[in-house]
């Protein structure tokens, strides 16, 4: 059975969201009905985060905030200081969960220890709710397991949608109780087309975008879409209204391509 460990499985990804078209993306996501903003460290989007909700008049503890340690800030006696820097940015106190973006980056592989502990320490700081990791293999969740001992991680967000299930990840995750948040599921747009998909969507009077995010949210796990089109941010939204059968559910899992949209050269080695 899938968790989602407290976070709200219809995310709005703030990638690419910058500037005042980002704002007022932002701002008609939550306005749309989003309680889950993320972004992160190198997206350039913690300022518009927090203007955004400010101007947004919502309560602080009914939106849900997820940032991410970029690379650098990783090194030894980085990480808090960073992060207390993106919750000045965002203009919060707290946010409510903190990933380490990659276990790898153009700089290196970095020991876990050296960044791991620092995150669980900024958890006991108070500056993060929760506390999560981004992009992790299977053996990077054992090793980070055996740092910080089980149940420690709430999520671990990576790759997903119906042209890639990365399904051995899922499952690992899911037996260490560990969220599945699924980044770019719509496959860059690149869902639209395929028969499957299609039908399903036919059947549903759903556009094919709908239905991919209906997949996952259906089998349990957190999606976090983006667009900076009104129209398509209420689209995506109303997916989380979408109820699949497990017919449904079947056929969709056959448009499974393997096709990995990220996939820098210094990425780990993908499970």
């Amino acid at each position: 059975m899938a968790v989602t460990n407290g976070i709200p499985p219809l995310g709005f990804g703030t990638f690419g969201r910058t500037g005042s078209d980002g704002i007022d993306a932002l701002l008609f996501a939550l306005e749309t009905g989003y309680r889950h903003l993320d972004t992160a460290q190198s997206y350039g989007t913690e300022r518009e985060c927090g203007e955004a909700l400010r101007r947004s008049g919502l309560p602080r503890d009914e939106v849900f905030l997820t940032t991410k340690i970029a690379g650098d800030n990783c090194r030894r006696g980085r990480l808090i200081e960073s992060l207390r820097r993106s919750n000045d940015t965002i203009g919060v106190d707290a946010v409510d969960l903190t990933l380490i973006h990659w276990p790898v980056s153009p700089a290196g592989k970095l020991p876990m220890d050296e960044y791991l502990p620092e995150l669980a320490e900024a958890r006991n700081q108070g500056l993060t709710r929760l506390i999560g990791v981004s992009n992790f293999t299977i053996a990077h969740l054992d090793e980070a397991t055996a740092l910080l001992g089980p149940g420690q991680l709430a999520t671990n967000q990576f790759e997903r949608h119906p042209l890639l299930r990365n399904q051995a990840l899922v499952d690992a995750c899911v037996a260490r109780g560990i969220a599945v948040t699924c980044y770019l599921p719509l496959a860059r747009g690149r869902c639209a087309g395929i028969p499957v998909i299609e039908s399903v969507a036919r059947a549903h009077e759903a556009t094919p975008h709908q239905i991919a995010l209906a997949l996952s949210l259906n089998e349990g796990h957190i999606v976090i879409p983006t667009s900076g089109h009104r129209a398509r941010i209420a689209e995506n939204h109303a997916a989380a209204a979408i109820t699949l059968t497990p017919a449904d559910l079947a056929q969709l899992r056959t448009a499974d391509r393997h096709a990995r949209q990220i996939d820098p050269s210094w990425s780990p080695a993908w499970d």
